[in-house]
């Protein structure tokens, strides 16, 4: 029992930790947000995870030939999406700073229930995740139990996107003026887009 638990927390942490362009706007929201919403941000993310996981032990050999086709166009959509939410998010907070922060320009924030789908089907643009767990099952990392395999990877998920989230909550309320919140926000921007465009540049 304690094998694939141990496999899966590894596995999870392996592909939570290095912080990408997904991370980058997990933090921004966070910073912009209510711990709440970052929390069911979070969430949705390691949950994309967890199901890449389990598609993985439960056939993730017979799906990589299958996503290995889309993989290139799902990656653009992916660019495409992240570079829009940037334009918003940096286009949003020069208006608000612009209007001085007035209750009329502030837009009301995401539910979240709308935080942790948008993160959700986000997170599942990316077929990186259930290539990098299908190479960890078919080279015998994951045994034993799949599902307990696929349940400690996202708890690490998990554990890492609410640090994410808990740091960019903190980050919001040091940096609470106007300007703190413009320039949050055109820097989680700026990260967004250049880690957007590393998705499709060349290794």
């Amino acid at each position: 029992m304690t094998a694939p638990v141990v496999a899966g927390a590894l596995a999870g942490y392996g592909i939570a930790v290095p912080v990408g362009a997904i991370g980058a706007v997990l933090v921004g929201l966070a910073a912009r947000t209510s711990p709440r919403v970052a929390a069911a941000a979070a969430l949705g993310v390691a949950s994309a995870d967890g199901v890449y996981a389990a598609l993985a032990v439960t056939g993730g050999a017979a799906l990589t030939p299958v996503l290995a086709p889309v993989a290139g166009p799902l990656r653009w959509a992916s660019v495409v999406v992240l570079v829009a939410l940037a334009a918003h998010t940096a286009v949003s907070a020069w208006r608000r700073y612009r209007a001085g922060d007035t209750p009329r320009a502030e837009a009301p924030p995401p539910s979240a229930a709308r935080a942790y789908a948008s993160f959700l089907g986000l997170t599942l643009l990316n077929p990186a995740t259930v290539v990098y767990f299908t190479a960890l099952v078919v080279g015998g990392t994951a045994t034993g139990s799949g599902a307990l395999f696929a349940l400690a990877a996202f708890a690490a998920s998990a554990s890492w996107q609410l640090l994410l989230a808990g740091g960019g909550v903190l980050l919001g309320r040091v940096l609470a003026g106007r300007r703190g919140r413009l320039t949050t926000a055109l820097v989680s921007s700026a990260v967004i887009v250049a880690l957007a465009v590393r998705l499709v540049l060349p290794e």
